[in-house]
């Protein structure tokens, strides 16, 4: 089972815990120092679970495409991709290949990985793709396909949450999409979301991450390893070894709060896979 952004917050409180469960797991990091710290902590939860380290950064398509054939030449079979790894920034940035860093490290990064692992999770099956998502993507509200992928002007203040959410939207869409079109492979695609956790976003001192921070002695807010069980529910779940095309959430609201009309457009997602398969080349 491998698992990005396995270094902080839910990420590492999931790969843990899947280890806990018998899991090989492979870390995907930016990181050495801090994936030697997660792989202690996976020794001392499953002293005998097997443990990879993956070192790249995932704002980079260049480093996602080594990370990619490091974990083909790794392991013959992939039973789980935990597609996890995100931030939350206050500004916009570009990264150095011109993409915009939140879309590129939120949606970009997890297309792309899944495209190039998509052979060897179909030869794997039955196998699993899971993508954390966000409630944050309902005020995210839509996307422009012709824009967002390469977009780096300002979001300024103001549409700090709104530049998340879509990002989190195109997770959805992305989900959703790949859910169909691997329909009958034997690979399930669902993603889910943890919740408010009060533990940062790739350490970017975001606004989510303040308001955690401010409410972490209230009910609101969960632990990582709280928010890390939907990851883990869609990893291991037997439910979810079949059900595919899924988003579920922790939330106290969720079983009653229907998708967004953009969830649901399936026009809009299609649109937004050929857009992104054209920018990556795949």
């Amino acid at each position: 089972m491998i698992v990005t952004g396995a270094t902080n917050g839910i990420g590492e409180a999931a790969a843990i815990e899947l280890a806990r469960r018998g899991a090989h797991v492979g870390i995907v990091a930016r990181n050495p120092r801090k994936s030697d710290a997660t792989v202690a902590k996976i020794a001392s939860a499953a002293p005998e679970a097997p443990v990879d380290v993956f070192i790249g950064d995932l704002a980079l398509m260049s480093e996602v495409r080594k990370v990619a054939a490091e974990l083909l030449d790794r392991y013959e079979r992939i039973d789980v991709l935990v597609n996890n790894a995100g931030i939350q920034l206050r500004r916009q940035q570009a990264t150095s290949e011109g993409l915009p860093e939140m879309v590129a490290v939120n949606y970009l990064a997890p297309w792309l990985l899944t495209s190039l692992l998509r052979e060897r999770l179909v030869a794997s099956a039955p196998a699993r793709v899971v993508v954390t998502a966000s409630e944050a993507h309902r005020v995210g509200w839509s996307v422009d396909t012709d824009r967002i992928l390469t977009d780096i002007s300002p979001f300024g203040r103001a549409g700090v949450m709104s530049a998340y959410g879509k990002s989190k939207l195109l997770d959805v869409l992305f989900t959703f999409e790949l859910a169909e079109r691997l329909h009958g492979t034997g690979v399930a695609a669902n993603c889910g979301c943890p919740g408010l956790v009060a533990t940062g976003l790739a350490g970017t001192g975001n606004a989510a991450d303040r308001v955690a921070r401010a409410l972490s002695r209230t009910p609101l807010v969960r632990r990582p390893e709280q928010g890390a069980r939907v990851l883990v529910r869609l990893a291991t779940d037997p439910e979810f070894a079949t059900r595919t095309g899924a988003f579920i959430s922790s939330t106290p609201l969720a079983g009653i709060m229907p998708m967004i009309p953009a969830a649901r457009d399936v026009a809009l997602r299609r649109r937004l896979w050929e857009e992104t398969e054209s920018l990556l080349a795949t």
